[in-house]
């Protein structure tokens, strides 16, 4: 819980400095800000309590320390560039399965994170837009109460950066039909999907899109016709996905990381000494990980240890494990059997 709270006050911290004593929050986006603040509490809170699983501490643990060792850090940030690039900006894993599948994952978060630098510092106050005192149509853009950007509101930049939550829904959308079509379709996904775990999340980024579309529809086309209710009704689906982020399927958003962690603990263990089989002596794996792996298994109750040459199962390659397997059962049938 003390995790939890130390970001919720790191977060509310930097918002009462952004806006400036608040002066610059808005007020209609109030509840926005309390939903933010909670959902940074449930995930830092879950996210230390996922830290304290024995399997992810150690990889967490090992993931610093190889990334971190002095010989290797100028190749590893080197590795990082590459790997936050094709891993996690272009989607490489995603493209591989099936390149729909891979559109639909790309232009979701794509759109998310075009949505999330839009909004979230607005709704902080770390950034609002002024008239330019003495030219008409002309604005300034502050951020932390800092004058920095000017533009023209009939500019190209002013339609993009005023319409920019436009753009982010029109991609998620896409992103989601896509997905949605996959689900409905493929019988593979159709077999294993959950709706908490598969739809759900998927309803509710298309819904906020929406809501949020219809918003500038009836502010640009119609008038304000019914721009209220449609306020309310978008202000509902966003502050559902801030409550439920820390406890639904996005919470992996904040787990993905630590496959970077884990990129170079495999790096480290293949150009590390490779543990040898106790039955055959031929090398099958990293040291390192043999090594990690007894210890998480001991910190979880399970007891792997052997009487024969090796002293613990891990210490047998996968080959000399089913060996062991036929060996035992010739035993039971009274075939007889080499020593282990």
């Amino acid at each position: 819980m003390g995790c939890g709270l130390l970001a919720t006050g790191i977060l509310g911290g930097l918002i009462l400095v952004g806006s400036r004593r608040l002066s610059h929050l808005d007020a209609a986006l109030v509840a926005y800000t309390f939903a933010t603040l909670f959902a940074t509490f449930g995930i830092a809170y879950r996210y230390a309590m996922w830290l304290q699983r024995p399997p992810t501490a150690m990889l967490w643990r090992r993931g610093w320390q190889v990334f971190l060792r002095p010989r290797a850090l100028l190749r590893n940030l080197a590795l990082l560039g590459h790997r936050l690039l094709v891993v996690f900006a272009l989607n490489r894993f995603i493209w591989r399965r099936h390149v729909a599948r891979g559109a639909a994952h790309w232009l979701i978060m794509a759109g998310t994170v075009l949505a999330v630098l839009i909004t979230f510092p607005l709704v902080f106050g770390w950034i609002h837009f002024e008239a330019a005192a003495g030219e008409h149509g002309r604005y300034v853009t502050y951020v932390f109460g800092f004058p920095t950007l000017a533009f023209h509101v009939d500019s190209l930049l002013a339609g993009l950066v005023f319409h920019g939550l436009s753009w982010a829904s029109l991609l998620v959308i896409a992103g989601v039909m896509l997905a949605m079509r996959r689900r409905m379709r493929d019988r593979d996904a159709a077999a294993l999907q959950r709706f908490g775990e598969d739809f759900l999340p998927l309803m509710l980024l298309f819904s906020i899109s929406v809501t949020g579309l219809m918003l500038v529809v009836s502010y640009e086309w119609m008038r304000g016709y019914a721009y209220e209710f449609l306020s309310i009704l978008h202000a509902v689906t966003v502050i559902t996905a801030l409550l439920w982020l820390p406890f639904g399927k996005f919470f992996h958003i904040f787990q993905r990381p630590a496959q970077l962690g884990a990129a170079f603990y495999k790096d480290a263990g293949e150009r590390g000494e490779q543990a040898r089989c106790a039955r055959c002596g031929e090398p099958y794996a990293s040291l390192m990980h043999v090594e990690d792996l007894i210890e998480v298994e001991r910190k979880l109750g399970y007891r792997y240890e052997l009487a024969q040459r090796a002293d613990h199962y891990q210490r047998v390659c996968p080959r000399c494990r089913r060996s062991l397997l036929a060996l035992a059962q010739g035993r039971c049938f009274g075939g007889g059997a080499e020593e282990v």
